[in-house]
């Protein structure tokens, strides 16, 4: 029996198109908060800068707001140069997060048969420099 199954001549270019684990200066290009039962998060989508073979490209990921994983929320925001003062009072206004920049170290995991990007690490932009791969 045959079977036609539309794309598979173009999935091992699919697979090469995909940003690899690593470290990237981005841009945060948008920013969007969804209020999910137990774990409101913020969806991310994350223009790359730097390494300039990638340039352009736009990583999409999620940063939970659930107690547990407010620390990483906090981390993100600080090393992207968030207003402080808004920061001191819990605040976050997705407005002002649109362009800031910063270093994000990413990796690649599959959960529950999906892949998703993880976000694993943040730096301010301006340490770019000392962690860009060689």
């Amino acid at each position: 029996m045959k079977r036609q199954i539309t794309g598979l001549h173009a999935a091992d270019r699919c697979a090469a198109d995909q940003v690899p684990d690593g470290v990237f200066l981005v841009q945060v290009q948008r920013v969007r908060f969804q209020r999910q039962a137990q774990k409101p998060y913020y969806t991310l989508a994350l223009s790359i800068l730097e390494p300039s073979r990638f340039a352009g490209r736009v990583l999409s990921s999620r940063l939970y707001c659930s107690p547990k994983a407010l620390w990483k929320l906090n981390w993100f925001l600080r090393d992207f140069g968030y207003d402080t003062e808004q920061l001191e009072r819990d605040e976050v206004d997705e407005k002002q997060l649109v362009g800031l920049r910063g270093v994000v170290k990413i990796s690649h995991i599959v959960f529950n048969s999906a892949s998703l990007l993880r976000l694993d690490g943040f730096a301010p932009a301006d340490r770019w420099e000392q962690l860009s791969p060689a």
